[in-house]
C-alpha cells in the first residue's frame, strides 16, 4: 500500500477588488511577481463551483521561493464584500505573517500603500518585534522582526 502524504502548502488565495493596488502593496512588502493571467471557461466553472466566471490572477512569491500568494479579481460573477474591519478574533482566515529584517522601515513603506497599524509594535521577550497591519481592502498582515538567535521554538521546547 502506498503512503499518501502532504508535499507542501502551494499558495494562499486572496480575493481583491483593486488587483493593481494589491500587487503594489505586496511588491512593497518584498514579494516578487511571478506572473499574471486571466482565467475563464468551463474548466474554471467546474473547479470553483460558479457559472460563467472570469477572473484575473496575479501570483506572487516570497524571496525564498517557499510561499506564494494568489491574488484574484473577479469580473464575473461580482465579488461579495465582507467586513473589511473585522477584528483579529473573527473566525476564519484572519492574517498572513511575514518575517522581515527591519519592521519600522516596512511599516513606513506599507503606510504609503494605505496600510494602518492595528495596535502597536511590541517586543516579545527580546525574541521578536511584532505588529499587525491592515492593508488595502482590509487585508490583515503581521510582521515579525527576529531580535536574536533565540526563537519561539526554543521557548516551547524549554516549557516541556
Amino acid at each position: 500500500m502506498s503512503e499518501n502524504k502532504l508535499l507542501r502548502m502551494d499558495n494562499v488565495g486572496i480575493m481583491v477588488d483593486d488587483l493593481k493596488a494589491m500587487i503594489a502593496f505586496f511588491l512593497e512588502l518584498g514579494l516578487e511577481l511571478e506572473g499574471e493571467t486571466t482565467v475563464e471557461g468551463a474548466w474554471v466553472d467546474r473547479i470553483i463551483g460558479l457559472t460563467d466566471a472570469k477572473c484575473d490572477i496575479a501570483m506572487l512569491r516570497t524571496p525564498d521561493g517557499h510561499s506564494r500568494i494568489e491574488l484574484s479579481r473577479f469580473h464575473r460573477p461580482k465579488a461579495i464584500r465582507s467586513d473589511e474591519k473585522a477584528p483579529v478574533n473573527t473566525l476564519g482566515l484572519r492574517r498572513l505573517m511575514f518575517a522581515v529584517t527591519d519592521i519600522d522601515d516596512v511599516i513606513v513603506r506599507l503606510k504609503r500603500h494605505g496600510a494602518e497599524l492595528i495596535g502597536e509594535v511590541v517586543n516579545y521577550e527580546d525574541i521578536y518585534r511584532l505588529c499587525y497591519l491592515r492593508g488595502p481592502e482590509g487585508i490583515m498582515i503581521a510582521l515579525a522582526e527576529q531580535l536574536g538567535q533565540k526563537t519561539v521554538a526554543d521557548i516551547l521546547e524549554n516549557a516541556r
